[in-house]
């Protein structure tokens, strides 16, 4: 696109928590700028324009995107309005888009989105910010090149988290409005899956439950539903294999994700510590993040610190990758990069994770050749 300026001008849409994060990070971009912002909650809307001082505050969607001082567009809204407010500026100017994770909530909505996809004539990114966390990037690196593991075979995701936190309207207490835990928070995770494998997964078997959280928490929408832990299997169509297991009642860990990737000559993993900001200053610093490469011969773990920019760290809670990524995007709506995570990837991640939230519901595996939950409605 051509750019009136030097300067990248973007337009927001839903700026809770997330939102803020995003605007911290634009903030450090040299040539971008917030010129206008969509937030119908008045408290978030004032703590959004401090952050960004030199943007308005608009009253609608619509404003936004056709503001003639909008250069691109980032979604950032609660996860069941993504698919409505895409479809809207579709209709109205599709400019280039950052969509926050999940694309969308429902298979109905994803297949419409895969179809939208196909015609949108502008970039559509969607932002996984786990794909750039650098203990991440530095592990797909090892992975891809095969130099230290030769073909992936097992792939082993481990999350151990705090509980979800509060948003604005209690949306994420509940599946209809998240697309369930395994599609809001998992999503990330069956993004890497495809990454690192660098296959397509052909069936999820999900086991998963409500142990801990929320229970005691009562809403006008009822008693929050969304899942708090499971395990989650996903087959692949080269024989790959990979596991998540997610806990969101373990805080106390010293790493939030572990991400561990085995093939015939050895083993590559990456350890990454939880947002900083929860670690406790009695414990001293907090973990730097590492890469571990362990031959098969000879043998013996070799780490490698992957240490972040502090102040990357400092703008969000997604270990620096949240600025890694919108470098990446701004280079994109300039014309000087490629979108690495397109829609179809994103709705690829839905889909999985719906389907391993039905299994999960339902105890048996889901195919993801044929039937609702197959990907080539999405990804053709």
């Amino acid at each position: 696109m051509n750019l009136t300026s030097n300067t990248v001008r973007y337009g927001i849409i839903g700026c809770g928590m997330m939102g803020q994060e995003h605007l911290r990070n634009i903030a450090l971009l040299p040539g971008a700028s917030v010129t206008r912002i969509f937030e119908p909650d008045d408290t978030m809307a004032q703590g959004s324009l401090a952050l960004a001082p030199g943007a308005q505050r608009a009253a609608s969607l619509e404003e936004v995107v056709m503001s003639p001082d909008v250069d691109c567009l980032l979604i950032a809204s609660p996860n069941f309005c993504h698919a409505e407010q895409l479809h809207a500026i579709a209709a109205l100017r599709p400019l280039p888009l950052l969509l926050e994770k999940p694309a969308c909530t429902t298979l109905e909505d994803a297949h419409a989105l895969a179809e939208l996809g196909r015609h949108y004539p502008a970039p559509i990114w969607v932002a996984m910010e786990y794909r750039y966390m650098p203990p991440v990037t530095r592990l797909a690196e090892e992975v891809h090149s095969q130099a230290h593991t030769g073909p992936v075979t097992m792939l082993t995701i481990r999350e151990h988290r705090f509980p979800f936190l509060v948003k604005v309207g209690d949306w994420n207490r509940f599946n209809r409005y998240t697309g369930g835990t395994l599609v809001e928070k998992c999503c990330h995770f069956f993004d890497l899956m495809r990454h690192l494998t660098q296959s397509e997964p052909v069936r999820v078997y999900a086991s998963a439950s409500v142990a801990h959280n929320h229970r005691d928490e009562r809403y006008p929408d009822g008693t929050p539903d969304i899942l708090d832990n499971a395990y989650v299997l996903v087959d692949f169509a080269s024989g790959q294999r990979a596991m998540l297991e997610l806990c969101m009642f373990a805080e106390g860990a010293r790493y939030q994700e572990e991400i561990s990737v085995v093939g015939p000559i050895g083993k590559a993993e990456c350890f990454v510590p939880g947002p900083g900001r929860f670690w406790p200053e009695h414990l001293g610093e907090a973990p730097v993040p590492k890469v571990v490469i362990s031959p098969r011969h000879p043998k013996g773990p070799r780490e490698l610190d992957v240490p972040v920019d502090p102040v990357a760290l400092a703008a969000g809670d997604h270990n620096g990758s949240t600025l890694y990524q919108h470098q990446r995007f701004n280079a994109v709506v300039r014309g000087q990069g490629q979108v690495e995570v397109a829609l179809r990837d994103g709705l690829a991640a839905v889909m999985i994770g719906l389907a391993a939230q039905e299994s999960a519901r339902i105890g048996q595996a889901i195919s993801l050749v044929d039937g609702d939950y197959a990907l080539t409605r999405v990804l053709s």
